[in-house]
């Protein structure tokens, strides 16, 4: 449904602490394998050791992971041992002291995320919160940015086109704002995408 509707990329959720679209890495996989191939795969993962990540890319078969927390080790460990594999950095803007990590993590990976998550709770909330953040933030970060930034969080059909003039991103990602009840919602993805 979301490539019909215009999707280029698809965020396969596996497991997290909280948030919606949680999905079996069998089900990532499956999926991962039938997507016409000018789909990108997005594994979106909560795993912070190197190993587990790189284990998981590999049973899953997407072709980019989005790491939704800070990992435990380099991004540089992830590099070597998924060379062909894009990598993403979600950074939950929520300060000031987020455009510099924003910025530090642009150096090491293919992408920045800026999402309103808080991995600072005792259940981290890494995305799928539906709410928006300081956009102003995130548009120094995409200026500033050494690698191209897509902008999260709180994204639905009646904010979107707002959000892309205050921010100017590479690209936007999705979640809760085109779902109804917990399931993707057709009639919303539909005018999500009127609204770009």
């Amino acid at each position: 449904m979301a490539v019909e509707h215009g999707a280029n990329a698809l965020g396969l959720v596996s497991e997290m602490p909280s948030g919606p679209g949680v999905i079996p890495e069998e089900l990532i996989a499956d999926i991962a394998a039938s997507v016409p191939k000018s789909v990108a795969t997005f594994l979106l993962t909560s795993k912070r050791k190197p190993e587990e990540i790189v284990n998981q890319v590999r049973r899953c078969g997407t072709n980019t992971v989005q790491l939704c927390d800070s990992i435990e080790g380099t991004l540089e460990e992830l590099r070597s041992a998924l060379p062909d594999i894009r990598i993403v950095q979600v950074v939950h803007v929520r300060e000031e002291s987020s455009v510099d990590e924003a910025v530090a993590a642009s150096r090491s990976v293919d992408f920045v995320l800026l999402d309103s998550g808080n991995p600072a709770l005792e259940v981290k909330e890494l995305g799928g919160t539906g709410r928006t953040h300081d956009w102003s933030l995130s548009r120094r970060i995409v200026d500033l940015a050494q690698c191209p930034v897509y902008l999260a969080g709180g994204l639905n059909p009646l904010n979107v086109a707002s959000a892309i003039d205050a921010v100017r991103p590479y690209g936007i990602d999705l979640c809760s704002g085109v779902r109804t009840e917990g399931a993707l919602d057709g009639s919303k993805l539909s005018d999500f995408f009127a609204n770009i």
